[in-house]
């Protein structure tokens, strides 16, 4: 059997945080993914009718929590990046899911934080893999947890 790449190095990031990502919730933001999906509804187009609903603004459409803040010079980090020195090159997403806990509208800040949450091997059709798993919580400006992802990412 070949050696594990589930190094002790590699044990050692799970349960870690990573840095704090920033993202922006804009109007813009919200339309156009709302119109990359196919969403129809107008709390996320218009302003007027999302107020009419109840909401402060434009809500975010379901996927939609916030577009990066740029900052020309700053590391520009993966959203899931693979595990550090991995033997294996290529990266695919092997699943996400989304649990809300609230609503998200144009306006909104968004801080964001990564922890890997464990490490599998498996092989596949292709040859060995390497399975990671995390978990990102989402956090409104107002501290309020808004949403928390989950993620596997292969390595092959």
């Amino acid at each position: 059997m070949a050696e594990s790449v589930i190094t002790d190095a590699l044990r050692a990031l799970i349960g870690v945080d990573t840095d704090e990502r920033v993202a922006e919730v804009t109007t813009t933001g919200c339309r156009l993914f709302a119109r990359a999906v196919g969403h129809t509804d107008l709390v996320y187009y218009d302003e007027g009718a999302a107020r009419a609903r109840g909401y402060r603004s434009v809500i975010a459409p379901p996927g939609y929590l916030g577009t990066p803040i740029y900052a020309p010079g700053a590391a520009d980090t993966p959203a899931v990046p693979g595990p550090p020195n991995s033997p294996y090159p290529r990266i695919l997403n092997g699943g996400t899911t989304y649990e809300y806990f609230d609503t998200l509208v144009a306006g909104d800040v968004v801080t964001s934080r990564r922890r890997i949450t464990g490490f599998q091997e498996r092989e596949g059709s292709i040859g060995p893999m390497l399975l990671t798993t995390s978990e990102t919580t989402f956090t409104r400006q107002d501290g309020t947890v808004v949403a928390k992802m989950y993620a596997t990412a292969i390595n092959y």
